[in-house]
């Protein structure tokens, strides 16, 4: 186990946010369940042994856990919080579609600079810290306008699979660059598992395939609901008055 600052600070510190916010708006048992999972995978993130292994030597552990930080755990926060709180940020300019993607996009891109990525790394206490609570804020605002926003299915559709193929190439880049891009890794001393070019080949192929996953998966999700939707919006139209009269 290790005691990093998001395992036993950030995360104890997200939980009594979380309970404080929630005291006059009581989440259900999915979104209680959504809030102690994405938590939960904070903490395992930073507690275990992947941190070890992330901080001094391989890269596909670091991206494992850029990963949860930037789109797993914030999604299951963002489902945890309860519908009527969650109106209240309705005004927001984050909150919106065209503001939140380009925000995600642009903190993935800048963070995963070669340059800015070994210098975070060098500095464990200090910019590394400040290179993960942004990505968990990124990914909050990212998943925000899909888990509670008000415009239609097909529009989360599109968002969704916009921001697959805006986030596709960053993991494809990194499994087919054929030199070590960050010399923090490349230089990382090794006593088992694979080389600085295997390892990051490793790290972009796990980045791309679990973002297709996910994002594309939820893609076809909302694309199948707009369709259902339409199609029975279809049938209601083409139905008769005196149909429509019985129905109602």
């Amino acid at each position: 186990m290790h005691l990093s600052a998001e395992a036993v600070g950030l995360v104890p510190a997200l939980a009594l946010a979380y309970l404080f916010s929630t005291r006059r708006n009581r989440p259900d048992r999915v979104q209680t369940a959504a809030a102690i999972a994405g938590l939960g995978l904070v903490f395992l993130a930073f507690f275990t042994e992947l941190q070890q292994l992330a901080l001094h030597t391989f890269l596909w552990a670091h991206l494992l856990q850029n990963v949860v930080l930037a789109e797993w755990a914030p999604a299951l926060l963002v489902l945890a919080v309860p519908a009527t709180l969650a109106a209240r940020a309705r005004g927001f300019a984050l909150s919106r579609p065209f503001v939140a993607l380009p925000v995600w996009i642009v903190t993935y891109l800048v963070w995963h600079l070669p340059w800015l990525y070994d210098y975070a790394l060098r500095h464990p206490h200090s910019l590394l810290h400040v290179e993960h609570v942004t990505y968990l804020a990124a990914g909050i605002v990212v998943w925000w306008p899909v888990i509670h926003g008000t415009f239609s299915t097909g529009a989360k559709a599109a968002y969704l699979f916009v921001a697959f193929v805006l986030a596709s190439p960053l993991g494809l880049l990194l499994a087919l660059i054929p030199r070590p891009v960050y010399s923090f890794y490349a230089h990382a001393p090794r006593t088992w598992g694979p080389g600085p070019l295997v390892d990051q080949q490793i790290a972009g192929v796990t980045m791309a395939v679990e973002q297709a996953i996910v994002f594309f998966a939820l893609f076809a999700y909302y694309l199948l609901r707009f369709l259902r939707d339409e199609q029975a919006q279809s049938a209601l139209d083409d139905m008769p008055p005196a149909s429509l009269t019985r129905h109602s």
